[in-house]
């Protein structure tokens, strides 16, 4: 599956973007480098929670490999947050798993989406990366309905090498990334 999909990225759709942008050196042409992962498990640890197997399981389902736990660094006494408390699980795909899950984002995971309209072409930052949400972790096939006990949300961080906003873009449409219209 993702290597059809590895291989038309690297044979049809940069050699396009190259023509298209009229970047003469083919290592000029914006790439992607990684995509992160993050799922917030502060409120749900802080609710009395203690056990979050559950949703570390869910996101090692969607990823393909095991999530790193992220622990508050202090203690901030409004929040209820104690000095080692889980806060956050994170994942960060390269490769094959990066081009697979990429893929299936396009191809599945955002049509799965009640009334999707597309996605804001406006989380780009500084440097051209992409940043976006997802309200709820199950519209992930790989998630089994039957064992979610809350829905939790999913930040998904797309990082490309060099660039800018212009050129990420581009290579977003490239790939058919649907943004709003």
């Amino acid at each position: 599956m993702s290597f059809d999909f590895k291989e038309q990225y690297k044979t049809e759709i940069l050699p396009k973007l190259q023509k298209d942008l009229g970047i003469k050196n083919a290592m000029q042409i914006p790439k992607i480098e990684k995509i992160v992962l993050n799922m917030g498990i502060g409120t749900y640890v802080a609710s009395g929670n203690k056990d979050f197997s559950s949703l570390r399981n869910d996101l090692a389902l969607i990823a393909g490999q095991l999530p790193k736990v992220q622990h508050s660094r202090k203690s901030i006494s409004n929040f209820k947050l104690r000095e080692g408390m889980p806060v956050g699980m994170t994942v960060t795909l390269r490769g094959d798993r990066m081009y697979a899950f990429i893929q299936k984002l396009i191809a599945i995971i955002l049509p799965r989406v009640r009334d999707f309209r597309g996605i804001s072409s406006r989380s780009f930052d500084q440097e051209g990366n992409f940043n976006f949400g997802i309200k709820e972790h199950t519209i992930f096939p790989e998630v089994p309905q039957t064992d979610v006990v809350k829905p939790h949300g999913l930040q998904i961080t797309i990082k490309f090498t060099g660039g800018n906003k212009v050129q990420s873009k581009a290579l977003l449409d490239a790939l058919g990334f649907p943004f709003m219209k």
